[in-house]
């Protein structure tokens, strides 16, 4: 297990002003295990805890969880107020001599079917946080999973066309723990439980082969925030992944110098009035260059 220790200095006690207050620092090394797609552990990998901030900040990771789920909401929630809702607003009987008590109009929110008091009202709820704070939750979320042990790295996983039963069967393949059952101890796997699949790229035939399990999700490494890499109880990442978490800057270089060329868009043609100025201006472009 890595050391880890906790920091509870604050702004001008003292402590520093690189220390992060409530944060869990941690220094050593964590060992990942390294497997292949047919579940058999064939190495470990080493991860220094610097690579992805060296903390675990539980403050900071559920503000931001909760930023990302506050700008999920549609806001469309709307009640009707007592000027909205259908009913006369004359007074239901008067003041005095009925022995009733005094009331006033029908659309009052203590009357069945009246309006509502100060009920919700269709609304924004979306807010951003600092982007290096998000990213550095995103980062905590990352290293909780590597600290512990809920994270699997995968040697290679590369599919010629998407196939649902591939993925089932690499996830299935992947043993991480047991569980007593009244038959005894069984194995527990991958598939049992809710998984993030990372990819280097954007990898279409992995994604379509994982979409339609239940409790599966594929994602670009680049892609990941701190609320889904904490939903899924487990992560799988493949090699190519991890370097790319490792030393993102260095990983998207590699990935545009050795992308190949995209074609070039086609000139967009307009038609109508649109179309006509549009051949004039070229012909005249044309006319100007041949001079």
């Amino acid at each position: 297990m890595a050391e880890t220790s906790t920091d509870t200095s604050h702004p001008g006690s003292g402590g520093g002003n690189d220390r992060t207050p409530g944060a869990v620092a941690v220094t050593d090394g964590i060992e990942v295990p390294l497997v292949n797609r047919t579940g058999e552990t064939v190495g470990s990998i080493q991860i220094d805890p610097k690579e992805f901030g060296g903390k675990i900040n539980r403050q900071l990771m559920h503000d931001v969880v909760i930023m990302y789920l506050a700008n999920q909401r549609a806001g469309t929630h709307s009640t009707l107020r007592r000027g909205e809702v259908a009913g006369s607003s004359k007074k239901i009987f008067r003041q005095k001599g009925t022995g009733n008590a005094r009331a006033g109009t029908k659309r009052t929110n203590k009357r069945r079917g009246g309006g509502t008091a100060k009920g919700p009202k269709p609304r924004d709820y979306e807010y951003h946080l600092p982007k290096k704070a998000v990213r550095s939750a995103t980062r905590m979320a990352i290293l909780s999973k590597f600290l512990d042990k809920e994270a699997v790295v995968i040697d290679e996983l590369v599919l010629p066309a998407p196939k649902t039963k591939e993925i089932t069967g690499v996830l299935k393949a992947i043993k991480v723990g047991k569980k007593a059952t009244p038959g005894g101890e069984k194995d527990v796997t991958l598939l049992d439980g809710t998984v993030l699949i990372g990819t280097a790229g954007l990898d279409v035939n992995i994604y379509k082969s994982a979409r339609n399990i239940d409790g599966v999700k594929v994602l670009p490494a680049g892609e990941f925030n701190c609320y889904t890499v904490l939903k899924q109880k487990r992560l799988v990442l493949t090699r190519a992944a991890l370097e790319f978490l490792r030393n993102p800057d260095a990983a998207r270089q590699h990935q545009a110098a050795t992308a190949p060329a995209q074609p070039a868009e086609p000139p967009l043609v307009r038609r109508g009035r649109a179309g006509r100025i549009q051949k004039r201006k070229a012909a005249a472009k044309t006319a100007g260059g041949t001079k």
